[in-house]
């Protein structure tokens, strides 16, 4: 029989390890990553007005949007923005009625243009924007915000009054997500929670720190910047657009990314929802590299996986040092669970849901290899690696 031990202490001193690891790294995330997990970048604080309020052209791509089109489109309409304004909604090339049901919502801010086909080396919303910004003419700033995002009559305002206050370059707020089913309370606090994780608000919004970062549903940026970055043509290939538009505007000057209440999502997600979200551009995230996969996945075997197999099956330390991560762990994902009302017994579920994105990243290669890679609104658009 072999010894509780295994073979020489071996199997013990093994699991030590990996426990004593799985805490350091948990110490490293919660401590010094700065402090990714407490969300504090929102857009509730009170903001001076802008003594003349700076012209604005909202661009809007819209493929196969016709469930959501009119509540999204009306809201931006709907604006109280006291400056110049207008807006312009591109239909991508729609099958659904999109560009009709745009087109009744009749008013003298808005342009609705038909989308020519997408050029070889496009995404589809890229192409779709690059349409907008193209006939939108020289307004200080341009909002870009998604079909299926609705906002409310305040956002475009507080939009250009953080700008002007911190006379930032550019400011995206991350949109509430609707988190109303089974599916979206499990998956969708964690999306956001991942992606602070990748992407410290604190960080992006240091004008010292190199980081950049964006939530595409909702940017507001400078014109005359956004042009001297290279426009939207720089990122033309982009999977994560967002992103690597924020890494070419932020040299340019300060950029501001937060947390908000005021740009929601209309659209509800499906489980299978969801992984399309995730498999889009995760693959793309690690650079289409097959061992940045494997080092992906093994890491976050290390940091999810084994703190809570060591603290229910681990004996001693390995026990003692799995619990304790797990509850660094546990503890950093209340916040964002609190922001989207979720109840917070589902903090020791986090584990569960890392191993659901892990899936959801191996998906993502796989559809990559199978030359389907980036797949939205039916297009396949990830076709090689990043620029």
């Amino acid at each position: 029989m072999v010894p509780r031990g295994g073979i020489f202490g071996m199997r013990d001193l093994g699991a030590d390890l990996i426990g004593v690891i799985a805490f350091l790294i948990w110490v490293l995330l919660v401590q010094f990553r700065s402090e990714y997990w407490r969300f504090d970048a929102r857009d509730t604080d009170l903001l001076p007005e802008p003594v003349v309020w700076p012209s604005v052209v909202a661009v809007i791509p819209a493929r196969n949007e016709a469930d959501v089109i009119a509540q999204s489109l009306g809201s931006v309409l709907a604006q109280d923005y006291p400056g110049d304004f207008r807006v312009i909604l591109v239909d991508d090339q729609s099958n659904d009625g999109t560009g009709v049901t745009a087109r009744g919502l009749t008013s003298d801010r808005l342009t609705v243009l038909t989308g020519s086909p997408r050029p070889a080396g496009w995404t589809g919303k890229l192409w779709a924007l690059e349409q907008g910004v193209a006939v939108a003419g020289s307004p200080e700033f341009l909002w870009l915000t998604d079909a299926d995002i609705g906002h409310t009559p305040d956002n475009l305002r507080q939009l250009v009054a953080r700008a002007a206050a911190g006379n930032l370059v550019q400011v995206s707020l991350m949109a509430r997500l609707h988190c109303a089913t089974f599916a979206e309370r499990a998956l969708i606090p964690a999306f956001v929670y991942f992606f602070a994780m990748l992407y410290p608000f604190e960080r992006v919004n240091n004008p010292a720190n190199p980081m950049a970062a964006a939530a595409g549903g909702c940017v507001l940026v400078r014109r005359d910047t956004l042009a001297a970055a290279g426009g939207i043509a720089s990122v033309r290939g982009q999977i994560i657009d967002d992103c690597s538009l924020a890494k070419r505007i932020k040299p340019h000057g300060p950029i501001w990314l937060g947390l908000t209440d005021r740009a929601v999502s209309l659209r509800p997600y499906s489980f299978a929802d969801i992984r399309k979200m995730v498999a889009r551009s995760a693959y793309a995230q690690l650079g289409f590299s097959p061992p940045a996969l494997l080092g992906t996945l093994v890491g976050m075997a290390l940091i999810y996986a084994a703190p809570p197999l060591l603290g229910i099956f681990g004996t001693g330390e390995a026990r003692r040092f799995g619990l304790m991560a797990w509850s660094l762990m546990a503890g950093s994902y209340w916040p964002i669970l609190t922001f989207y009302r979720v109840s917070r017994l589902r903090i020791v579920t986090l584990p569960l849901i890392a191993l659901t994105y892990m899936l959801f990243t191996i998906d993502s290669a796989v559809q990559h290899w199978r030359g389907r890679g980036g797949m939205w609104k039916g297009r396949a658009q990830a076709l090689g690696r990043t620029a």
